[in-house]
């Protein structure tokens, strides 16, 4: 099946004027036997778009999309900054092959900038928005079976009748023709091999990480992986991370962090009888003098109390029957009271209402605060550790409710030379040439992902050796929803996360992040035999201030989307704050801060000192991260003092008084 996304601002607002969509759709249909899934139309916005993909490439029967509109050079062409960074193996024939039939037709195609390539299964296609080159490209895709080949190959076929065909070719063939029937075979021999174990839908997937078997001489220089924008890395986790299943639980602290896995109703009036909000005496006739009647003297709740009596009643308390006014202490004054054997008074006989309350006064009538059968909560709330859900929860008399289950994290660092604090401190001392380091990641993790309330399994230090980081990691799977590694993620001849994660057969989302710190940053997910969603692996720099503000960006957004959090919600708070004086860097950074509010209600962060990413004391006292951007030639070199800029908030923003 196939899906069509035409991308104009103008078409947006009008599909009437949208041409080139429909050119698509009919000749695809006419010529093929593809069927078609559905289309859509957005403006040409670098989110719209890939929502629209993204939407597309969701569903399983959809084998391939193409786009049109937005390739090339005007000022809102986004189309492949847009959908480039979702692509996960490229398909430079095909955009040869789509710029080469163009500028056969015209010129200007060299100003044509298509992307093409698979996310998944799926097969994207992105194509000019005017009519006539759609229809050209069309052409050039159908000729000679080239589209139903890629298709077929990406589905998980083999291709062996192209194969056969090529293979039968005439000797005689002209030299262009059978140069280029060898390059194709040559293309499809490589490509059939990369799918020889594929089953189904499940593909086998190119690796980009270094061979950990191969020598340091030869080990990879240059990251295959590319650097992506923080929005398009956090786009992606948004979208990739699985959301956990629901549980059932009982009403109580426990809850805290959780979030509601559907809507709760009240099952009964609140309150259910007529009570009252203040402590008073329940009353059924006017001003006057009264026996007082209590809870210990007036049991029998079925009979109104007799006349000439009032009942005493705390605050909360239903009304006795025939009661439907009530009196505040402070509205009555004492007559008489019961004395005990030695003449000290010890309750009240009788007491005088001074005043005249009209029905229903200081009385809350049944539902008045909650009726049966209302919604009191809604489905995707957080139950914050403030109180107030459970209260609610409690308030409606629900004993039991329905929350996403909390991700448990799994919890490592990788590195020859890291000690852990519980280790005999003096086992080293006579070691001089050693010059290990302590392992400070696991423990401020630990520290921060206990304080949210997660589950942790700790798994230690894990040596630099590939079948020690591979059986870790497996077992690391096993426990827990999300996987959190510091070190063994950049190019060093020793850093093998990225490998193992391959050699499980994980897909690496993305590997290096246009950021500081934390540049080398990678996230990925594993299919896990006998768990319902994928497992989530983070592989985080080693350095400390870098595992920690990585872990602030890029992991508590996917725990709180496992944990079944709005993808709005996921990341944290940002506020606005003036700087003081912080210099800028090439790459886009976070810089540790302390944000206060001062007495005239301003935000303003203060630098923690030094920024290198192994200062982990620069995080000491830091609520916030400044986000600075990315300095560019000719630009001013540091934020000036009290200019503003955006903060992530990562803990309490203090007072200056």
């Amino acid at each position: 099946m196939f899906a069509v996304l035409t991308i104009s601002d103008r078409a947006s607002a009008d599909a009437s004027i949208d041409t080139s969509g429909p050119i698509i759709r009919s000749k695809l249909e006419s010529t093929t036997s593809l069927r078609f899934f559905g289309s859509a139309i957005v403006p040409d916005d670098v989110s719209r778009i890939r929502d629209a993909v993204r939407s597309f490439c969701a569903e399983k029967q959809v084998d391939l999309v193409i786009t049109t509109g937005g390739t090339g050079f005007g000022v809102r062409d986004c189309t492949p900054e847009a959908i480039g960074p979702l692509l996960e193996r490229q398909a430079p024939g095909i955009v040869h092959l789509l710029v080469s039939s163009s500028l056969a037709k015209t010129p200007f195609a060299a100003l044509s900038r298509p992307v093409a390539g698979t996310i998944g299964s799926t097969l994207v296609i992105t194509l000019p928005g005017s009519a006539k080159a759609v229809k050209e490209c069309v052409d050039a895709l159908l000729a000679g079976g080239i589209l139903g080949h890629a298709l077929d190959l990406i589905t998980g076929g083999s291709g062996e009748g192209v194969h056969k065909a090529l293979a039968s070719a005439p000797a005689a063939a002209a030299p262009e023709s059978r140069e280029h029937a060898h390059a194709h075979d040559h293309a499809h021999t490589h490509h059939h091999h990369d799918h020889s174990h594929s089953h189904g839908h499940t593909h086998a997937r190119p690796r980009l990480a270094q061979d950990p078997s191969a020598s340091v001489a030869l080990r990879q220089r240059v990251s295959p992986f590319p650097i992506i924008p923080l929005e398009d890395a956090l786009a992606i986790i948004a979208d990739t991370v699985p959301v956990l299943t629901p549980i059932s639980a009982n009403v109580g602290p426990h809850l805290r962090g959780h979030v509601l896995a559907e809507d709760v109703y009240a099952p009964n009036d609140a309150p259910e009888n007529m009570t009252t909000n203040v402590d008073v005496y329940a009353a059924r006739e006017p001003a006057g003098t009264y026996q007082v009647l209590s809870a210990q003297s007036w049991s029998d709740r079925s009979k109104p109390i007799p006349r000439g009596h009032i009942y005493r009643i705390n605050t909360g308390a239903p009304l006795p029957l025939g009661c439907d006014a009530v009196v505040m202490v402070e509205d009555t004054e004492l007559v008489s009271s019961e004395l005990d054997h030695s003449g000290k008074a010890t309750e009240e006989k009788q007491v005088k209402i001074l005043v005249q309350v009209a029905a229903q006064e200081n009385v809350r009538l049944p539902g008045s605060d909650v009726k049966k059968g209302d919604l009191v909560l809604r489905k995707g709330q957080v139950i914050t550790p403030l109180g107030g859900e459970v209260g609610t929860l409690a308030f409606v008399g629900k004993k039991d409710a329905s929350p996403r289950r909390k991700p448990v994290v799994a919890l490592l660092s990788t590195g020859n030379e890291l000690r852990d604090l519980s280790e005999d401190q003096n086992a080293h001392e006579d070691t001089e040439a050693w010059g290990g380091i302590w392992d400070t990641n696991r423990p401020s993790l630990h520290t921060a992902l206990a304080s949210l309330g997660y589950e942790v399994v700790d798994f230690g230090i894990v040596p630099d050796d590939f079948v020690g980081h591979r059986d870790k990691i497996k077992a690391a799977l096993n426990k827990a929803d999300l996987v959190l590694t510091t070190g063994g993620s950049s190019m060093g001849s020793s850093d093998l996360l990225k490998p193992v994660i391959e050699d499980l057969g994980g897909i690496i989302h993305f590997g290096r992040v246009a950021v500081k710190p934390g540049k080398p940053t990678t996230f990925a997910t594993v299919a896990h035999e006998g768990a319902r969603a994928d497992k989530v692996i983070f592989a985080l720099p080693g350095n400390p201030a870098s595992a920690l503000v990585c872990f602030n960006l890029f992991v508590i957004p996917a725990l709180r989307r496992l944990a079944g959090f709005d993808k709005q919600r996921c990341q944290l708070p940002r506020v606005r704050v003036q700087a003081k004086s912080m210099r800028l860097d090439p790459r886009p950074e976070f810089h540790r801060a302390v944000i206060r509010r001062t007495a005239t209600g301003q935000l303003k962060a203060y630098s923690t000192g030094g920024q290198r990413s192994s200062r982990v004391a620069s995080l000491s006292g830091a609520n916030g991260l400044v986000a600075l951007p990315g300095w560019k030639e000719g630009e001013k070199r540091t934020l000036d003092k009290d200019e503003l800029a955006d903060a992530v908030v990562v803990g309490e923003i203090e007072m200056e008084w």
